[in-house]
């Protein structure tokens, strides 16, 4: 994960609006029936506001199988984004998000994934948030001094986040 690294505060940084469409590619899911689903060892991702998301645990394979990928909420929990590592299905209440200059980047994907889970306010069951709104919808970040998402910052910051939490965990056991 690499050390501790002093980096500005979140207050600090200068933030802008990216469309996700700018900064990523959103794609739909697709559905495994209940009749359909056979059960196994692959996470099926859904609508769930909790468990990351993780709907059903299934045998079926389709083409939405992927990793290091944002699963963005359409339907259920509207909004909630979650980072997705290991591989897994996703259904079509959800909509993928590679993000195109920090695909399969663990600290990033968590990052963006809570800025867009912040705005699930702006959602409700009767404002779904197909393809097309996903595509359009804003999400603020942190940008380097030519206007462009501050991935390294991104990155930095979880990690000393997680650094941080660790050392709590460590200090509680000593």
């Amino acid at each position: 994960m690499g050390d501790y690294v002093e980096i500005p505060a979140l207050n600090e940084k200068e933030w802008r609006a990216f469309h996700l469409e700018e900064i990523g590619t959103v794609t739909s899911g697709r559905d495994i029936y209940a009749a359909e689903r056979v059960k196994g060892n692959t996470p099926y991702i859904t609508s769930g506001g909790t468990n990351n998301g993780v709907g059903y645990f299934v045998g079926n394979i389709n083409d939405t199988l992927d990793f290091g990928y944002i699963a963005l909420n359409r339907n259920g929990a509207v909004g909630k984004a979650f980072y997705h590592p290991s591989k897994s299905l996703m259904g079509n209440d959800c909509r993928k998000v590679h993000l195109k200059d920090a695909d399969r980047n663990l600290f990033i994907g968590q990052f963006v994934a809570l800025c867009l889970s912040m705005q699930s306010e702006c959602f409700s069951y009767s404002r779904k948030l197909g393809t097309a709104r996903a595509k359009r919808m804003q999400v603020m970040l942190p940008v380097t001094d030519s206007g462009e998402p501050d991935y390294k910052y991104m990155e930095q910051y979880v990690k000393n986040m997680m650094l941080r939490k660790y050392r709590q965990y460590l200090a509680f056991l000593e």
